[in-house]
């Protein structure tokens, strides 16, 4: 992250860090306060897909998979891989279902 680990200053006087650093800091923030339920809003959209692949593989389902994640995301990709979905179009729930049962 920087040259003093996680205690690098970030912002006016430290280190500034693109889009895809500050996903991966919220998300990272977001796991050191090991919460029960975690409201993800798309933390893989700034981020390319190798390491969207890769924070969701260790993080979202290994770090956290013993809590309660709700991920909101764009991602189709991801799908396969959730328990349950809701898919929402203009604000109104369209679909809700495992994705076997759903025609998408």
């Amino acid at each position: 992250l920087g040259p003093a680990g996680d205690h690098t200053l970030i912002g006016e006087n430290g280190v500034t860090l693109s889009g895809g650093q500050k996903a991966r800091l919220s998300l990272a923030r977001a796991v050191y306060q090991d919460k029960d339920i975690y409201l993800l809003d798309d933390p893989l959209s700034a981020v390319d897909v190798h390491v969207a692949r890769h924070l969701f593989s260790h993080c979202i389902r290994g770090i956290l998979k013993h809590k309660t994640r709700l991920l909101c995301t764009h991602q189709i990709q991801f799908m396969e891989k959730a328990d349950y979905i809701i898919l929402i179009d203009n604000g109104r729930i369209i679909r809700t279902g495992f994705l076997f049962c759903l025609e998408i």
